[in-house]
Parts: structure tokens; sequence; C-alpha cells
């Protein structure tokens, strides 16, 4: 018997399945065979339903792209027909090339359509959903990164349904904090960024552009203007709950 006393805690790790063993570790084996079925939680059922086939008809109709087709999300359907919608703006581009993206890449993409803000503010005004969230491709080839674009569709959003809830899952607009502070000012009620994966794996997994503490930086900075925003709406509410005169 090993007399553990005094000494550092004993962390016994488990691993099932296929396995090798290096000293006295017990790590995975890389390239361990697929199980001939998957169990049916795996499974995600085919798109349909009434909601998300209206959905679908309207987005076709007036050429909007959303994130769910272009990165061929297996939840479209569950998505859609649980009241929340997805548009992505900015084109169907990326000017950037993550590991794990199944968007369409180019350097040089098309410009935006200037009248696709307003194309998607009239069409989720007729939607049947509650919550939208507005998400794009990364677009490092304009000065803002398309910040002003999206300012822009939640402003619309925002004149033709106030009561609709707006995420915006953006990029790190290049670290630009002036776009960030843009569209965390311009009304919306989530400002969202994924930085999709640990710092050790960023540089293998996103785009050379992308950077893990350029991403902290930007969603610290969104915060703040959110915080600043919120305070400059309570200070124009009066004790009687109007709202005071702008000089």
């Amino acid at each position: 018997m090993v007399d553990l006393s005094g000494r550092w805690p004993l962390v016994v790790v488990v691993v099932l399945g296929q396995r090798s063993c290096v000293g006295h570790l017990v790590v995975p084996k890389v390239g361990s065979p697929m199980p001939s079925q998957r169990p049916e939680w795996f499974r995600a059922p085919a798109p349909a339903g009434e909601r998300y086939e209206r959905l679908r008809e309207s987005l076709k109709s007036l050429e909007l792209h959303t994130v769910c087709d272009e990165a061929a999300c297996p939840n479209v359907g569950e998505c859609w027909n649980g009241g929340t919608a997805t548009i992505m703006l900015l084109g169907d581009t990326c000017t950037r090339g993550c590991q794990f993206c199944n968007v369409k890449t180019s350097a040089t993409p098309g410009p935006p359509d200037e009248d696709e803000p307003l194309k998607a503010a009239a069409a989720v005004a007729n939607w049947d959903v509650d919550y939208v969230v507005l998400t794009s491709v990364d677009r490092d080839d304009l000065p803002d990164g398309g910040a002003a674009h999206f300012a822009r569709t939640v402003a619309l959003f925002k004149e033709l349904r106030p009561s609709l809830l707006v995420e915006c899952l953006v990029s790190d607009f290049a670290g630009d904090l002036d776009a960030v502070d843009a569209l965390a000012t311009s009304g919306l009620d989530v400002y969202a960024h994924n930085l999709e994966t640990v710092r050790r794996l960023t540089p293998r997994v996103r785009d050379k552009r992308a950077n893990y503490d350029q991403s902290l930086k930007c969603l610290a900075r969104a915060k703040e203007g959110r915080r600043a925003a919120r305070n400059d709406d309570d200070d124009d509410d009066d004790p009687k709950g109007g709202r005071k005169k702008k000089n």
C-alpha cells in the first residue's frame, strides 16, 4: 500500500472505449472506429412545418441569406418552428477561412446589398416570430466590417416591430472598437460574438486574422457600450414614467 497522506490529491481519469497506455497515463486513441449506428438523440429530424415553409418562401422571394442554410445547420427546423429566425447579412461569402465553417470564402466578395436592411425588416415584420438573430459573414474588405449595415438593420427592425427582440451575432470587426461601439448602441437587445474555441486551439481552428484576446476586447467594449446606452435611457425617464424632453 502506498501512503499518499500529505501529498497532492490523486486524480484518476477513466477513458471509455479504445485506448492506449503511455507510462501510467491512459489517453484516448485517435482514429477509433465509428459505431455502426448512431443513437436516436444524435439524429435531427428533417426541417418541416407551416412556419418553417412560410419563412423559407419569404427568404427566397426577398433573396435573403441565413446562416442556417449557408452553414448547413441540422437544427434549422427546430429554430424556425420555435419562433426564432436567423438572417445572415452582408452576403453569403466570407473573407475568412476558419477550419470549422461551411460558408463560402473569397478575398473579394461582392458589395453588400444596400437594400438588404429594408428587405430584412419588411420580411421579419410580417413573420410570426418574436426573436430574430442577425449574423453575417466576416467582411474584412469593408472599412467598418459592416457595423453600420448591422446598425441600420436593427433600427429598421425596431421601427417596424418595437416589441421584436433582436440579437446580433457578429464578427470581431478586425478589432475596430469604433465599429463595436456603433453596433452596441444601435438599439439591439443582445450583442453576441463567438470565440469558437479555447485560446490554445484558436490559431489552428480560426482564421489567422482572428485573435482570442481581440475577441475578448470586443466583447468587453460591447458590454461597456450597452451599459452606457441603458444609463442614457434611464436618464431620459422622468419620475412620472414619461420621457424627458431633450434640448
